[in-house]
């Protein structure tokens, strides 16, 4: 299912990110996720994960999902975290900041293992050392 990905920060994911708690499962718990709409959710079978591949299929990750009605049909939203880094267009436009915000993705659902932040870091940006 092609959706557009919006990213930001939430009140747990602030606070456990500067409270030092980002190798905690609380920290995954509250960021590995993707928040979708109940229309989308029920349209993909209500799964626990989802795998969420970038625009250009190059890159993906699973996380648990939350079925809310606080996004649209259609539109997903992640914290901004590790997790969603992986699946977003790196482009700044030289800004320094990737966009955030809208970002074309694809969701669908997912049976995989949710990484911690120190796994997808070690497998995904180091080549597994």
């Amino acid at each position: 299912m092609r959706v557009l990905l919006n990213t930001g920060s939430t009140i747990d994911e602030g606070r456990l990110a500067k409270g030092g708690d980002k190798y905690t499962e609380d920290y995954r718990q509250e960021c590995a996720v993707c928040w979708i709409s109940p229309c989308d959710f029920e349209a993909l079978g209500s799964p626990e994960k989802v795998k969420v591949t970038s625009k250009d299929e190059k890159h993906s990750i699973i996380v648990f999902t939350k079925c809310t009605d606080v996004v649209m049909e259609g539109d997903v939203f992640m914290p901004r975290a590790i997790w969603s880094n992986v699946v977003i267009d790196p482009d700044t436009f030289s800004t320094g900041s990737p966009l955030y915000k809208g970002n074309p993705v694809t969701i669908e659902a997912a049976e995989g293992e949710v990484l911690s932040a120190e796994d997808v870091v070690l497998q995904l940006y180091m080549g597994g050392n």
